[in-house]
């Protein structure tokens, strides 16, 4: 099994072959019908990739789709377990014999990641009648956490959730990581050696916009008003080099902050060509055969992480992505709402913002100071052997 890129009329598409170079006709009918949904092509070609775990499960055991049951999914996972994951190295090929220790496993987010797009196909093999032998084998059940929670630790947006919560039955146990936000002299550094008032701009609209690389690029000059001091982050699929919003729900990001919306103006002013044809606001620089072109992910993503190698910031969390981490923990600690804080990062789902409510949460600090009877700000904590230390108020 493999997967098979290409390209026609500009149009990535991706198909699953066999081992005689034969598409696997029920993979190709389901990422037709995950285009027609309007899914990204970013995720198509994840689930084809993740698709081919299974066929290759299915191919080992000698199994069809028909066969695979509920019991067969159980051995499914163990199948997943014992595979490494063959890009950690360049040939594309596991190793053998003493250097088979080296083959990194599958990690537990991308095997709950197979066994979700597995479940996605199961259901579309069950609407289309395709398998109607039994139902889908990687089972769901209500999720019954939330009720081992005390109400007064639920989060607001529990409230505004009306879509009942389920988990899949099959799953891998996953560690709960926390956000890496970026320092305040990482940030310095970061700022300080752009170049260029278009890196300037963008590197400020993810740092105090909390905007996503694919937002970024996808802003055109009509999106700006500077009157309000607010830009529109509208969905976007026609980048000419592929970069996408993301969400579909279009929304405002006030831009209040002295510095973000100066930086993009005098971008826009003084350093973005007035002749160019797009209305796209970055665009390629320099005098190559590719000025006045949209910018691409690939070239913001590379063009950032040689910035932060050479200034000795590099880490391999160091992300763009991270820049929208840094603007959310900031935003929280500062005492943005939940509710505000998921409207202006513009997540679907409450769990998403919930990730950064973890890295410091004000109620819990509170609780803490009174349990300690540091009621008042300026209450130092004598700490042994080195002096006494001042807490501050505002460190939450």
């Amino acid at each position: 099994m493999r997967v098979v890129h290409a390209v026609h009329d500009d149009v990535r598409r991706v198909q699953l072959v066999d081992d005689v170079g034969e598409p696997v006709l029920a993979v190709t009918k389901f990422l037709t019908y995950l285009a027609a949904r309007g899914y990204s092509p970013n995720t198509v070609v994840a689930y084809c990739h993740d698709l081919k775990h299974l066929f290759s499960f299915l191919k080992a055991h000698g199994l069809d789709l028909e066969a695979f049951t509920s019991a067969r999914a159980v051995d499914f996972l163990l199948f997943l377990n014992a595979q490494g994951d063959t890009r950690a190295h360049g040939d594309g090929h596991r190793t053998t014999d003493s250097s088979e220790a080296l083959v990194k496993p599958l990690a537990a987010t991308t095997i709950n990641r197979i066994l979700a797009a597995v479940s996605s196909f199961f259901e579309y093999l069950l609407l289309t009648e395709e398998v109607t032998s039994h139902d889908n084998p990687i089972r769901k059940a209500p999720d019954l956490a939330t009720t081992r929670v005390w109400p007064r630790f639920l989060p607001f947006n529990h409230l505004t959730v009306r879509q009942r919560p389920v988990r899949r039955v099959l799953r891998v146990r996953t560690v709960q990581r926390l956000p890496r936000p970026m320092s305040e002299d990482q940030v310095a550094v970061l700022l300080a050696a752009c170049r260029t008032q278009r890196d300037r701009a963008m590197f400020l609209l993810m740092l105090h916009g909390g905007l996503r690389p694919g937002e970024v690029l996808n802003l055109h000059l009509e999106d700006i008003q500077y009157g309000r001091r607010r830009i529109v982050v509208r969905h976007r699929t026609d980048h000419p080099k592929g970069a996408r919003t993301k969400s579909r729900t279009e929304r405002l990001v006030d831009l209040h902050d002295p510095l973000t919306l100066s930086a993009l103006s005098a971008y826009v002013m003084s350093e973005r060509p007035t002749d160019a044809p797009s209305s796209h606001i970055f665009l390629v620089g320099g005098n190559g055969a590719r000025r006045h072109e949209p910018l691409g992910y690939a070239a913001l993503a590379k063009a950032f992480k040689r910035r932060c190698r050479s200034l000795g910031v590099d880490a391999p969390w160091l992300t763009l992505h991270a820049l929208r981490h840094t603007h959310a923990t900031a935003m929280w600690e500062g005492g943005m709402r939940e509710l505000a804080l998921q409207k202006r990062l513009g997540h679907a789902s409450p769990e998403s913002t919930r990730l950064y409510t973890r890295v410091s949460d004000s109620a819990m600090v509170a609780d803490y100071r009174r349990a300690l009877g540091l009621e008042a700000e300026n209450v130092s904590i004598p700490v042994e052997g080195c002096g006494d230390r001042k807490t501050p108020g505002g460190d939450r």
